[in-house]
């Protein structure tokens, strides 16, 4: 049976791949990026002296992750505007790592990069998610159910047939695989705009409000392409992959339902009797999402559908819930991406010898025309005029969730032939859309509101919204 994604047991690093080159068949072994010791340094896992040349090395990378986050919180409010903290980190981690200075390797075991990308994942599914009032998907005009409900489903078939056409390396299905993705906004990297007050409160929570469901609803269309793509390549039985995605998708939810309802009732209980209160009413409620992500990779369920749904339940029975979450997601939970950011730098660089032009376009492609026409369909007749709808489909950023839900179709291991195709493709993709995303936020932000400065008050921008919690900056 093969691992539920979430659970231990997948003996691979993110990234770290027998792969084919993407041109001439050639074989390139792309464990020069190392899981068994430190590479290229004669840095390697063996003890030497009083706590061993791994432990050193160890203790060395997550020094020099404190350096990077003091260095640059010492000049974030400076810098902000032009570069943002994802960009910095993700620029950090290149400059640093093996192909540059080679001052970090950070050849953490798969365990331990694949811990603190999830659990980062994990956190973002379930905070996102509760602090969601559905009543804003219910309004009329509603701007983002059209984003979710036709853009997102329009984002993948367009993300799937461009691949059709520019990646040969892929099968239908793989290309969905890719699609999906690449398809979930980062709530991290769009911080910039959705907090932004030039930003007209309706535009800023539409972006706020996809960037925080698109990723959870994705989880379960990838394992469904994961399945048809294991059928496809004859990996297994038809039957085998049907079961395998229903086992995901419906384990997941229902450990999903059980600890929201179950844990949500005692925290709201707890907190109304005034038996559980400060610290560990946060505590508390962060502790149902670590249970929901373990409590479905125990029996066989994906763990970040469990945790989306955990956050959905638990944020309609403990009203105090997303904001229980927030403290932590925006200090602690932060910290845990950005090291995400640094990481992806440093394991991204030796991957990028293997970029083929057709890689590169699919990415800027996926950045701009594959969201930016589907987000104009479903945003026709909103009202929204030319200006704020291309605004809307430039920013959607990647990040967080592609890298991590790309590692996910590496750990089910379903020997898929353009695994590698994905992987780097997922790669060059975040890699532009942290550096684009970050350097044009702030500059199109101010661009758009002065071009809406002037419009009337009962213009559809300006129109009446929910006021809806985003993340500080």
């Amino acid at each position: 049976m093969l691992p539920a994604a979430g659970a231990r047991g997948s003996n691979r690093h993110l990234f770290v791949v027998e792969a084919r080159a993407l041109r001439g068949g050639e074989v390139v072994d792309l464990n020069r990026i190392g899981v068994s010791g430190r590479n290229g340094a004669g840095r390697d896992s063996e003890g030497t002296g009083l706590l061993g040349a791994g432990r050193m090395a160890a203790l060395t990378d997550l020094g020099v992750l404190a350096l990077v986050v003091l260095l640059y919180g010492a000049v974030s409010r400076r810098v902000e505007a032009l570069i943002s903290a994802p960009l910095a980190f993700v620029a950090a981690g290149l400059a640093l790592g093996p192909e540059a200075l080679g001052v970090v390797e950070l050849d953490l075991d798969d365990e331990t990069f694949l811990l603190v990308a999830e659990v980062a994942l994990v956190l973002v599914l379930f905070y996102d998610a509760s602090r969601i009032d559905a009543t804003v998907l219910r309004e009329s005009a509603s701007l983002p159910a059209r984003l979710l409900g036709i853009g997102m489903p329009l984002t993948i078939v367009a993300g799937t047939a461009t691949a059709a056409v520019l990646l040969a390396d892929l099968e239908l299905w793989e290309g969905a695989i890719l699609a999906t993705i690449l398809a979930p906004t980062d709530a991290a990297l769009g911080q910039a705009v959705t907090s932004d007050p030039r930003v007209p409160a309706r535009v800023r929570q539409a972006l706020n409000v996809e960037s925080g469901l698109n990723d959870g609803l994705s989880v379960p269309l990838l394992f469904v392409f994961i399945a048809l793509a294991g059928a496809q390549a004859d990996v297994e039985t038809p039957g085998f992959w049907a079961g395998f995605a229903v086992e995901q998708i419906g384990l997941g939810a229902l450990c999903g339902v059980l600890v929201g309802l179950g844990g949500g009732w005692i925290v709201e209980r707890a907190t109304r009797t005034g038996s559980m209160g400060g610290t560990f009413t946060q505590l508390a409620v962060l502790a149902l999402a670590v249970l929901a992500w373990a409590a479905a990779g125990a029996v066989g369920g994906n763990g970040f559908i469990a945790a989306f749904v955990a956050g959905l339940v638990t944020g309609r029975i403990y009203k105090d819930c997303g904001e229980q979450v927030a403290d932590f997601t925006d200090d602690q939970g932060k910290l845990l991406e950005l090291t995400v950011f640094l990481i992806f730098g440093v394991v991204a660089a030796p991957l990028l010898g293997e970029v083929s032009w057709e890689v590169v376009l699919y990415a800027l492609l996926s950045l701009t025309l594959i969201r930016g026409v589907p987000v104009a369909i479903a945003l026709a007749g909103s009202g929204l005029r030319r200006v704020s709808i291309l605004f809307v489909g430039w920013f959607g950023p990647r990040g967080l969730a592609s890298i991590v839900l790309a590692y996910v179709v590496l750990e089910e291991e379903t020997e898929l032939g353009g695994i590698d195709t994905i992987v780097l493709t997922m790669t060059v993709t975040v890699l532009l859309s942290v550096a684009a995303h970050g350097v044009t936020a702030s500059p199109l932000s101010a661009r758009l509101g002065r071009r809406l400065e002037d419009v009337d008050e009962n213009a559809a921008e300006m129109g009446a919204t929910m006021d809806l919690p985003t993340r500080r900056r």
